[in-house]
């Protein structure tokens, strides 16, 4: 009976891999030829997993790699026998990013001093420490986040004429423009007529990877996005705009809309919005965790949405954003049968489903009192998952507008407390 079980449980193991996964396979000379960086990262990781590969080029091709991640390290035990113990070159951290870190880790200490004051209803002595937050804070939406919370603290309205006057779109620009019912910040969505570039291909990592290095060399970030300005590529020209101009003016690209013309505009918005927050509309990009891309899949859930939909998909194939958007929309079918509000779905979407039920149906969370649904917005522990969904929720509701249903941000947000409205999980 033992035995019978053991090969039933490894005829489903067989039938699942090769039903749902069609590996390419690498050559060491095709992953030596690829420039240092973690998209050859992710295809060191490809050739480790391969049956082909030998644990004498296991050993050699791992020296290869930018950074050692843990999908690296188990693949190379599993190719090798033998736990991974060497060390890369550490990347080199200059004295005014080491110090710029050092002073955004302050202020954010200092912002949580002030939230803590706000729970103990002490909001007279958490403004000090949200207004000492604001001077330690470099990047414009640290610092919108401060003076929203110096004018839930204070109730000046001086607070929300200066958030007015800030350039980023964010929730707490938006807050601010619906508390004197104002217009949103303004953002571009480009029209280009030229419909891809001739000998690039947007959906190869390494493509992208040489545009980096190119970025990080001190190329002039302008001539370099007009390079690749064209329909297929708009995510490239935006991303490398925004980053000309420091991210003073706001792209928000409506690519691949022949991909969405069966979707609702909630859903369409939903989708844009996700895509703007993962990869900036960067077909292939790639993450350190090697989450996949333009959609950023990880590679556990490209297999299991293969599988439902009965296809064999290599993971390469995650780099066509139509495919990508198809396996988005497939998942956010089965996000949306339990979260209804496009926060929670962020937060599910980055962080996954059980953890998003647990952080929700915590009884201090999301509940009528005093500063929500802003304060359950702002204590989650899960720093990654917390930004992500206010920065989503920001995009929801800028794309909702660009695809013409009128929509404010105060009226999402004043639902959040009406499990009906929001999600199965809480009565």
């Amino acid at each position: 009976m033992r035995v019978k079980i053991l090969f039933l449980s490894s005829l489903f193991l067989f039938f699942f891999v090769s039903s749902s996964l069609h590996a390419k396979k690498f050559t060491y000379q095709q992953i030596s030829e690829m420039p240092r960086s973690i998209e050859k990262d992710y295809y060191i990781w490809r050739y480790l997993s391969q049956s082909t590969t030998t644990a004498a080029q296991a050993k050699k091709i791992i020296f290869q790699a930018s950074r050692l991640n843990q999908k690296l390290r188990t693949a190379y035990k599993s190719r090798t026998g033998r736990k991974l113990d060497i060390e890369l070159p550490k990347l080199k951290v200059s004295g005014d990013e080491n110090k710029n870190w050092r002073k955004r880790s302050k202020a954010h200490k200092i912002f949580r001093h002030g939230l803590a004051l706000m729970q103990q209803r002490k909001p007279r002595q958490a403004s000090v420490y949200f207004r000492d937050a604001y001077k330690n804070y470099e990047k414009q939406y640290d610092k919108d986040k401060s003076l929203f919370w110096l004018y839930l603290s204070t109730k000046d309205d001086n607070y929300v004429k200066e958030l007015r006057e800030s350039c980023h779109p964010n929730i707490y620009t938006l807050m601010a423009a619906d508390t004197i019912n104002a217009r949103y910040p303004k953002t571009i969505t480009k029209s280009v007529w030229k419909s891809r570039i001739w000998g690039f291909d947007v959906e190869d990592p390494i493509e992208w990877a040489k545009i980096k290095k190119k970025m990080y060399s001190g190329a002039d970030l302008d001539e370099l996005a007009d390079d690749h300005k064209s329909q297929e590529t708009i995510g490239i020209y935006t991303y490398l705009k925004a980053k000309a101009c420091n991210y003073t003016e706001s792209y928000f690209p409506m690519p691949y809309r022949d991909a969405m013309k069966h979707m609702s505009p909630q859903r369409q918005a939903l989708i844009y919005a996700i895509a703007r927050q993962e990869s900036r509309f960067v077909p292939a990009s790639v993450s350190r965790s090697f989450a996949l891309g333009m959609m950023q899949f990880m590679p556990f859930l490209v297999k299991h949405v293969a599988k439902e939909k009965g296809e064999k998909i290599d993971l390469d194939d995650m780099f066509n954003p139509y495919k990508a958007i198809e396996y988005a929309d497939f998942h956010l079918d089965y996000l949306t049968s339990y979260l209804y509000h496009p926060l929670f779905i962020a937060y599910a979407y980055n962080a996954g489903i059980g953890f998003t039920r647990r952080h929700i149906t915590k009884k201090t969370n999301f509940r009528r009192g005093p500063y929500e649904p802003y304060m359950s917005m702002e204590k989650m522990k899960n720093h990654e998952a917390r930004e992500y969904g206010k920065k989503v929720l920001a995009n929801y509701v800028i794309y909702l507008n660009k695809l013409g249903v009128t929509t404010r941000i105060f009226p999402l947000l004043e639902t959040l407390a009406t499990p009906s409205k929001t999600d199965k999980f809480r009565k």
